[in-house]
């Protein structure tokens, strides 16, 4: 497996949190509804952007931050895929305007991080597996539904015309190869 260089220098790295931002990047970070209506959190890490994917969860609106909806339930049959190519392009825009963003939906666990690895795979050329390893390192509790992955591993056959992570049968149903074994542990439980 190829790796790809962090997307952070060393020293930028800070330990997982799930309760308030996760940083990805030195420009992108991710959270839950809660963190991302928080004035002080979003100051204090000096965001620009607010990204909410999510129908659900209401906006606290601050002034000085640009905010964009990505209006998509946590559903595998929702097509986050339309956004990933605006978003991870809008993202990018505030990087190179010295901005910040904070991708957020209600958790901070499936859509806001689908969203995360498109980005990582368009604009860091990470492929799909390393993105999903590198984000999980800085917020440990992704998990994108099973519809997210088959759009994911879509999105980086467009990108890169290969996979590094496939949809395989397992006992619960169609999964991506990364969660065999876990699922296999669960079931010897």
């Amino acid at each position: 497996m190829a790796t790809s260089p962090s997307p952070l220098p060393a020293q930028a790295v800070q330990q997982p949190s799930i309760h308030g931002l996760s940083q990805i990047t030195s420009s992108l970070y991710i959270s839950n509804a809660v963190a991302a209506n928080n004035k002080l959190m979003l100051s204090t890490n000096h965001i620009t952007t607010v990204i909410n994917a999510s129908v659900e969860v209401n906006t606290t609106f601050f002034e000085d931050i640009q905010y964009v909806q990505v209006p998509v339930a946590d559903v595998p049959t929702s097509r986050l895929c339309d956004f990933f190519d605006p978003i991870a392009d809008h993202i990018h825009s505030v990087e190179m305007k010295q901005g910040r963003t904070l991708l957020h939906c209600a958790a901070g666990v499936s859509r806001s991080a689908s969203l995360c690895l498109a980005y990582l795979m368009k604009y860091r050329s990470m492929s799909l597996l390393d993105a999903h390893t590198w984000t999980k390192s800085c917020r440990p509790i992704i998990r994108p539904n099973n519809g997210f992955w088959e759009q994911l591993i879509n999105y980086e056959f467009k990108l890169f015309n290969k996979n590094t992570v496939h949809m395989v049968d397992s006992p619960v149903g169609m999964i991506p190869d990364i969660y065999e074994k876990e699922v296999r542990l669960m079931m010897a439980m």
